[in-house]
């Protein structure tokens, strides 16, 4: 039954708006408690500590890289960093401006976010332990291009490596950009990430591999090399080329001979004329 007359409204003025803010804040959780932290996994990346941590024990090899938080209180962290460590990922430490926009907007990271791949990383102990008579590995000095990786990985598959193997450090990891630019290669071709590129040419040498690293200033034309026995084929960056101390530590150095006027070739395009030339003489020999 509706009263008589006319009933005042409350106009907004009359409200005080402050109270009704903490109001509603109390009912929402009770004070002195902070605000559940949003935890989900988002595309490419997963947030918070303790999600973190469980892909850590359960599939370690799908985690590119972790980021945290640089004033984090350490003793937090300690499980974290432990198994990062003897599943040999690389972390990074980030202001908060930046984990924020690593994030996005309204995502509580709890100062810790994973960069979770496409793919699964290959263990490099199990592709050595395969190491055969025909082994053709692929060992990348510093690649930072992700297109460029993802052509590589794509000419590696097509020209049958058994593996390939990335530094943890300074080099682009198993990413999107890498998977679209691969056309699905990262599925077949095994990828493996080490923490020093040349502890690992010594033990491929220590199981029979011979090391031909790629350099505009080698004197042998990459066709002269007897690609029939097992080898690792190392490229280097972009710009740079391969390391110096890396260089030292290959068997020998090749390059493809240049007709024009320009003197060096895409390192996805080397990889390709590279590998096949190895396939080519293979075949050769088993067809003899």
């Amino acid at each position: 039954m509706k009263p008589k007359g006319k009933v005042p409204s409350r106009s907004w003025p009359d409200l005080d708006r402050d109270k009704i803010r903490n109001a509603k804040k109390a009912i929402q959780r009770p004070s002195g408690e902070n605000p559940p932290a949003r935890i989900v996994e988002s595309g490419t990346s997963l947030f918070g500590l303790t999600p973190v941590i469980e892909r850590l024990k359960a599939r370690p090899r799908t985690i590119s890289k972790i980021y945290i938080l640089e004033s984090a209180r350490l003793h937090r962290l300690d499980e974290l960093r432990e198994l990062a460590r003897t599943s040999e990922i690389p972390v990074e430490w980030r202001s908060r401006a930046k984990l924020d926009q690593m994030a996005g907007d309204g995502m509580n990271h709890q100062g810790v976010i994973a960069t979770v791949a496409p793919a699964e990383f290959a263990s490099a102990e199990d592709l050595i332990n395969k190491i055969s008579p025909t082994t053709l590995f692929l060992v990348l000095d510093g690649i930072e291009d992700p297109r460029n990786f993802g052509a590589i990985l794509r000419t590696a598959e097509c020209a049958g490596v058994a593996g390939v193997f990335i530094p943890e450090r300074r080099a682009v990891g198993l990413t999107e950009t890498v998977a679209k630019a691969s056309a699905g290669a990262i599925e077949h071709v095994p990828v493996a990430r080490v923490t020093n590129i040349n502890r690992l040419l010594e033990e491929l040498k220590k199981n029979g591999v011979w090391i031909v690293g790629a350099a505009g200033e080698a004197g042998m034309a990459h066709s002269d090399w007897d690609w029939s026995r097992p080898t690792a084929l190392v490229l280097g960056n972009e710009e740079r080329g391969i390391h110096r101390l890396t260089a030292e530590n290959c068997d020998v150095l090749v390059q493809i001979p240049m007709y024009g006027k320009i003197d060096s070739l895409n390192v996805s395009v080397a990889a390709g004329v590279i590998l096949f030339e190895a396939q080519r003489q293979r075949s050769k020999t088993e067809n003899s």
